[in-house]
């Protein structure tokens, strides 16, 4: 087992995190032991960020630690993984405006002290708690399927410290049914560049059809 990124590991073929809690799963994934030490294999068709890893993410801001806001946190995966990496010294804030999936997430957070559940419209951040809107993210996460990701994006970019680290996951099909994938990339790409340095572009193929993580930093005195 080898480490590609702190606390992210690949055997070559898969990629594993370190289970923060030995012998529990979160999704079906598969536990393996080596050297004494449980990973749980992160399954990229089921995760973005999963995904950009597989597909050459060059950099992985998320580190232990780290504080996390995680906008579209659904019922958990991706942020069962990034709780791992994190570990109990991180924060992660997991923000989704379905009520079904936060009772799924809830039941996350109850076994993982490092995770905070808010169920909310991303896009009023203002409604926010008070608690919430007081903290300082290092990463900012994005994973929304609505027409108006980017704008999402930048209104929650307001909690990211400065020179701190965003990740969007854009899925051009929410934004338009018939525009190539690679122009709808580029223009919500765009969108960032005036408080973000664009730092890479992924595809997501073959785990995701249609879908890029933009890799981006938030500039000084933005």
């Amino acid at each position: 087992m080898r480490e590609i990124f702190e606390n992210v590991f690949s055997d070559g073929q898969f990629i594993y995190t370190k289970n923060l809690l030995p012998g529990e799963k979160v999704y079906g994934e598969k536990l393996v032991f080596e050297s004494r030490i449980e990973f749980r294999r992160w399954d990229a068709f089921r995760s973005k960020l999963g995904a950009g890893l597989k597909n050459g993410l060059k950099e992985l801001p998320i580190k232990k630690g780290s504080k996390v806001l995680y906008l579209g946190a659904a019922e958990g995966t991706t942020v069962s993984h990034i709780s791992d990496i994190i570990e109990n010294e991180g924060l992660l804030v997991g923000v989704d405006l379905s009520a079904v999936s936060m009772r799924r997430f809830v039941q996350l957070c109850e076994k993982r002290a490092n995770i905070v559940p808010l169920l909310a419209d991303a896009l009023q951040v203002e409604n926010y708690p008070e608690e919430i809107r007081q903290l300082s993210f290092d990463v900012l996460f994005q994973d929304v399927s609505q027409k108006n990701q980017a704008e999402i994006f930048l209104k929650n970019a307001q909690f990211l410290k400065e020179q701190g680290f965003g990740l969007l996951s854009v899925k051009a099909r929410s934004i338009s049914a018939s525009e190539q994938a690679s122009i709808i990339f580029a223009s919500e790409a765009s969108k960032l560049k005036k408080n973000f340095e664009i730092l890479q572009t992924v595809r997501l193929e073959p785990f995701e059809t249609d879908h890029a993580l933009i890799l981006c930093r938030k500039k000084k005195g933005a």
